[in-house]
């Protein structure tokens, strides 16, 4: 990808009345604020976030033309900051970035210095990305559950076990030594979730189809939910005393219709899991932990790479819930 000295290359979405279209654009570099830096980006990765930014959600992103992209990693080209320094190597995910403040789908991003964690020694820049803020998500859902539940109080159940944070949550789990039931929607997907380290599958449907009793039959230690929904419902009806369900996304519905019963006669513990503002010592710490104990061996069987003029099709397709594992886009070449 060549451009001048004053542009470089972005997947840029334009709102042409109400119809959202993507294309790759030159854009011009604008001037750094104070407390920014510049970053030359490596990889970014795909999110559904990035796909509801991509087709015009205003709930996500208000202004138009916008470039998406949750997250970035890469290197400090110019730096207005005194924490970082031209040439160290970043990780940026969240807080605004590929919301209304243009994102990773582009060579470069400038954005506030606090933004920006600095790359663990153990970690490639293409495996943060893998990571992202799917594997960011992931390790803050299993960082709060691992407080709580070890791998002798039982089995461990994640929703959406296909998807970016529900991959990873899987492999992470497994690693460390919980015995893993994984929910998904893809019965062709056994093998795959299988070789991620689950130990039993259960589809969608079967969850979907639980008794409508307040409480059900204690099936679980704990739960990493990335749906919502009766999927979630269902697992907290599902989770055996003193247990621990995180809840991160709600793709398959924001609304819960549940009795206190989970809660006041088994002691559930519901706890939200929020990666876009989460504190950066905790930031850290999951990053680190990412780099070395909880990085999973089949961390690449969970990725499939990309170049920035293939990000249209992945969009779509993601948007059908036809993707599965994480989508990396490799800007350099």
């Amino acid at each position: 990808m060549k451009q001048n000295n004053s542009t470089f290359k972005a997947y840029r979405i334009e709102n042409n009345n109400d119809d959202y279209i993507g294309s790759v654009k030159d854009v011009e570099f604008r001037s750094l604020a104070e407390k920014e830096i510049l970053v030359k980006v490596h990889y970014s990765s795909l999110n559904y976030k990035d796909a509801l930014s991509a087709s015009g959600n205003k709930g996500v992103t208000r202004n138009y033309p916008h470039t998406p992209g949750i997250d970035a990693v890469g290197t400090i080209e110019k730096s207005n900051s005194d924490t970082f320094k031209v040439g160290e190597k970043v990780i940026v995910t969240s807080y605004d970035l590929g919301m209304n403040t243009d994102g990773g789908f582009a060579q470069y991003i400038q954005v506030p210095s606090d933004w920006a964690v600095k790359l663990p020694e153990q970690l490639t820049m293409k495996e943060a990305m893998i990571f992202g803020t799917a594997g960011l998500t992931a390790g803050m859902s299993v960082l709060r559950l691992t407080e709580l539940i070890k791998p002798e109080d039982g089995k461990i159940v994640v929703s959406g076990a296909t998807g970016g944070v529900g991959a990873l949550s899987v492999s992470i789990l497994s690693k460390l030594g919980y015995s893993v039931v994984a929910i998904t929607g893809k019965e062709t997907e056994r093998d795959y979730l299988i070789n991620l380290g689950a130990k039993e599958i259960l589809l969608r449907s079967e969850v979907e189809n639980f008794d409508k009793k307040p409480l059900l039959k204690p099936l679980f230690a704990g739960a990493i939910d990335t749906v919502g929904g009766q999927i979630l419902e269902n697992i907290i009806k599902s989770t055996d005393s003193i247990g621990v369900v995180t809840c991160c996304g709600n793709v398959a519905s924001p609304k819960l219709e549940l009795t206190v019963f989970p809660f006041i006669l088994r002691g559930v513990t519901l706890i939200g899991i929020d990666s876009q503002n989460y504190p950066m010592k905790y930031r850290t710490k999951v990053w680190e932990m990412l780099s070395d104990k909880w990085k999973p061996k089949q961390l690449e069987e969970t990725c499939n790479e990309i170049k920035l003029e293939e990000i249209q099709s992945k969009i779509a397709l993601m948007l059908q819930g036809k993707l599965k594992g994480r989508t990396v886009l490799k800007l350099i070449e």
